[in-house]
């Protein structure tokens, strides 16, 4: 199976949210919009951590994944992540997505319970043999507690519809041995603050939620280090680290929408448990969006 077609630059998609935590699907079809108009992302990455997915219900999951198919349509690729300690619901989101014509869908490993390597390769196992589609394993030991071994993604690669894996890990060694032992599966860099070096190890692409409003510096990095431009890829990931900084500082997702909306796309709110974004949030947004962004 050729898999080329899926690599490049994608957004994790920011999802806007009403302040009473419903969707907000004109603001969610404007930030699509913008990814792709502005940001000249290759794909979605739709229902991942970045979109608050793990607080959102199976009905409001497919509603989002209807909204970006919806306004996407064929003019990008999509990728669904549907993971869940729930399988039966990752089944059943499966199913959706692939029907709704998605290119691939992802689902992150089953995390909280303690899950032996067994249950996680019956569990990747399970969904994408539900369907008729590709899966890309989502690695994110930092908030999954789940480290897994290059012998270890071998084996969950037996099953020739995985067919890669988004690495949201700084084990830059683990990376390496991947790439040099699976050169045919696709790996999309999740760290966007460590690009550079990822690319320069061999990812196929790369998946991040600052995307949304530094996709156009993510493309730089990613085809200055392709084109063996080091030095100038890394002072574009100089600036792309110091914006990272000061969202980081400033608060992940609440800032991301802000500058969202300083770019005039209506983003909204984040949902609840996390709290209203403040007047000084608000004030340092300005202050980023114009050194970094405008």
């Amino acid at each position: 199976m050729n898999n080329a077609d899926m690599r490049g630059i994608f957004s994790a998609l920011l999802v806007s949210y009403n302040e009473d935590g419903s969707i907000n699907e004109k603001g969610v079809r404007q930030i699509i919009r913008h990814n792709i108009d502005n940001m000249k992302v290759d794909g979605l990455y739709v229902g991942g951590s970045t979109g608050e997915n793990f607080m959102l219900s199976t009905e409001e999951k497919k509603q989002i994944f209807e909204i970006a198919k919806d306004e996407a349509k064929n003019e990008i690729k999509l990728i669904a992540q549907v993971g869940s300690i729930n399988v039966y619901e990752s089944v059943e989101l499966a199913k959706f997505a692939t029907e709704l014509g998605y290119d691939a869908i992802s689902a992150v490993t089953p995390f909280y319970y303690k899950f032996s390597f067994n249950e996680i390769k019956d569990y990747y196992n399970t969904i994408i043999d539900s369907v008729d589609n590709r899966l890309i394993i989502y690695s994110i030991p930092f908030l999954t507690g789940v480290d897994m071994s290059v012998e270890q993604f071998g084996e969950l690669f037996e099953n020739e519809k995985i067919i890669g894996v988004k690495f949201t890990a700084a084990d830059f060694y683990l990376l390496e041995r991947l790439r040099k032992a699976y050169p045919n599966h696709l790996i999309y860099a999740g760290f966007d603050e460590m690009m550079l070096p990822a690319t320069v190890l061999g990812v196929d692409g790369a998946i991040g939620s600052t995307f949304n409003v530094n996709g156009i510096r993510a493309r730089q990095i990613f085809d200055l280090a392709k084109e063996g431009k080091i030095e100038e890829a890394r002072e574009i990931q100089h600036v792309t680290n110091d914006l990272i900084s000061a969202i980081l500082s400033n608060g992940l997702y609440a800032t991301l929408k802000e500058l969202l909306k300083l770019s005039g796309v209506d983003a909204g709110y984040c949902r609840k448990p996390m709290a209203l974004t403040t007047d000084a949030q608000v004030e340092e947004a300005k202050n980023i969006f114009d050194k970094y962004v405008k």
